[in-house]
């Protein structure tokens, strides 16, 4: 019989640290994400990169993007370069150990040829986008003079999902993937949903007129109101999938891991309307508002849950931790990459084994606000 933890990583794109009620929002209700967060463990020390592809890159290698060639900036729609193909990802690990992997939602790790993309990347199966951001409604992707279609199911472009809310498409294949997967192994289940990153420029706030509606009366901006009910439509979504695994009788035996990409997008980055207070700053600068990760972990296998902690974690520390999970031996790993095997800090409340993280070492990126955010930044 199959024993090894389902494993579940969900990540929002963009999500500001006061964007969710389980941090104070006063204007964004989040029952489903803090239902899990309050029963699991918040991650209130935990980092991530400022701007998305540098996350992911890390997040998928346990390495900092300085180690990947990742750290200057997002991936471009026709930019020939992605991550690293030397690089063994966290599906690819986790395949070594017996799961099935599924990907869904957001890539944005390169697509400039075959080779780097999601189902050559230790993904069996994937159903979402490759680029950066794309319509919520049509799936159509407008950057750097290209429009296309970005949605896929493996290789082959979607044109049926047409007018079909994107947030609401990845959380119906996550569920047929929690539904038809043969219980008798372990499967690991990427999320990685674009909302509340901003759509197309023309068109950059997008979600279901009767979830902006409801916003209406609390908050007075509109972009704003739009913002929240993205943000409403993926608290929805992480419901849907916490029952579906009920139902399915796996959640007993799962990890979910909810982290975001990087700070929220505010003062229209974007034109995005996200929210970071009290933090200082937001995406794409190396203050607290860009790089701390709102985060939390939930799992019946941790010993001491329903707790805040406070000890230091990093987005690199995710390979070792989920792979020591998966009944590998991170020892294996750890010489070769910068993450920490966290599980221990997490479940039984240890002190954390990192002392310090590099968010980042970059000279040479520039970019809106050279004047204003550090470019190499090392927390102790």
């Amino acid at each position: 019989a199959q024993n090894k933890p389902h494993i579940i990583v969900i990540v929002a794109d963009d999500l500001g640290w006061d964007d969710v009620s389980f941090h104070g929002s006063p204007q964004i209700p989040t029952p489903n994400l803090d239902y899990l967060a309050t029963r699991g463990v918040i991650l209130n020390n935990y980092y991530v990169s400022p701007i998305c592809t540098p996350t992911r890159a890390s997040l998928m290698t346990g390495k900092y993007p300085i180690h990947l060639g990742m750290q200057h900036f997002v991936i471009y729609a026709a930019q020939p370069y992605g991550l690293p193909l030397g690089e063994i990802t966290l599906p690819q690990y986790l395949q070594i150990q017996g799961y099935k992997t599924a990907g869904i939602g957001k890539w944005h790790l390169g697509f400039f040829a075959k080779e780097y993309t999601p189902t050559y990347r230790g993904f069996d199966s994937f159903y979402g986008m490759w680029s950066a951001k794309a319509d919520y409604w049509n799936h159509t992707s407008f950057e750097n003079g290209f429009w296309g279609t970005d949605m896929r199911n493996n290789m082959e472009p979607v044109t049926t999902d047409k007018d079909k809310y994107a947030t609401e498409v990845f959380t119906r294949e996550a569920l047929k993937v929690i539904e038809n997967h043969n219980k008798s192994e372990p499967l690991f289940l990427y999320i990685a949903h674009q909302a509340p990153h901003s759509a197309n420029p023309h068109d950059p706030l997008q979600a279901p007129e009767d979830k902006v509606k409801k916003f209406s009366g609390v908050i007075d901006k509109i972009e704003r109101q739009q913002y929240a009910a993205m943000v409403t439509c993926v608290d929805d979504s992480i419901g849907e999938v916490f029952r579906a695994l009920e139902k399915n009788r796996m959640l007993n035996n799962s990890v979910i891991l909810f982290t975001t990409d990087n700070g929220g997008a505010p003062h229209g980055f974007n034109r995005n309307q996200g929210s970071n207070y009290p933090l200082r700053g937001g995406k794409d600068m190396m203050w607290e508002g860009g790089v701390r990760g709102t985060a939390f972990i939930y799992s019946d296998l941790i010993k001491h849950k329903g707790r805040v902690s406070t000890d230091l974690i990093d987005v690199t520390d995710w390979v070792p931790t989920l792979y020591y999970l998966a009944g590998g031996t991170p020892g294996y790993l750890e010489p070769h990459m910068d993450g920490k095997n966290v599980w221990e800090t997490i479940s039984n409340k240890e002190p954390s084994p990192r002392k310090e993280v590099l968010h980042n070492i970059d000279p040479w990126y520039v970019h809106e606000y050279k004047n204003e955010t550090p470019l190499a930044v090392l927390s102790r």
